[in-house]
């Protein structure tokens, strides 16, 4: 499956997008993780779908027994590499995360800042192969953009666009959630409601949760076999 993150936003490109001057993205970025490291306790093996060069890995290291992350891009799997080089508990690993197969072998897996979107395919598809890697009784956390946070995120895209990283802003079809680029580049969100929609159809006990006012979060368990 072809992803803009593969082909043209990957490695150091991806490091400069996160390395943004504005204040307010910056909170939100640290305000997922923050989210999720409070549910480590550090004995979990954690699974992440698109982990890009491991950023989100590395932060969350410290909280966990094991990380490892996949991404699609092998340039940002291997600038990955050289990223966790002082992170022994992490390996990263270039994947389809729509053609992986593991199965109860994480206690957590995570995918963070809107990779439901970023990561292209059926969401649907993407969060029941997350929740086949888990363990009975492991979480899983997606995250999407909160519509509270549009603003902040336009100013973000807009700030990635000047730096080159992006093409050039449709501000015609940018506009209900879904920031399109000339180049190509579209990113869309889940509403509340979509995000409900999906934990529903997983049969899995889910809740969603906004954070920060920047994020929803969808957390689904997998349930423990009822004789355990």
């Amino acid at each position: 499956m072809t992803s803009y993150y593969a082909e043209k936003l990957s490695a150091m490109k991806l490091f400069r997008v996160y390395d943004t001057g504005i204040e307010r993205v910056r909170q939100y970025l640290e305000a997922e993780i923050d989210f999720v490291s409070r549910h480590l306790h550090g004995t979990e093996k954690v699974l992440e779908l698109g982990a890009g060069y491991g950023r989100i890995m590395k932060k969350i290291a410290p909280n966990a027994l094991s990380v490892l992350g996949i991404d699609i891009s092998e340039e940002s799997v291997a600038y990955g590499k050289s990223f966790l080089a002082d992170s022994p508990n992490c390996r990263i690993t270039a994947m389809d995360a729509y053609r992986m197969d593991y199965e109860g072998e994480f206690d957590v897996v995570i995918c963070l800042q809107n990779g439901l979107s970023a990561i292209k395919g059926d969401a649907q598809d993407l969060v029941g192969k997350g929740i086949r890697a888990l363990v009975p009784g492991g979480t899983a956390f997606f995250s999407t953009y909160s519509a509270r946070f549009w603003e902040h995120r336009l100013e973000w895209f807009k700030e990635q666009s000047e730096k080159g990283l992006l093409g050039e802003i449709d501000w015609d079809r940018t506009k209900d959630g879904v920031i399109a680029c000339r180049d190509g580049f579209l990113a869309t969100t889940f509403s509340r409601e979509d995000l409900a929609g999906i934990g529903e159809k997983t049969g899995c006990p889910y809740r969603i949760e906004e954070v920060d006012e920047s994020s929803l979060f969808l957390v689904l368990e997998k349930p423990k076999p009822w004789n355990a």
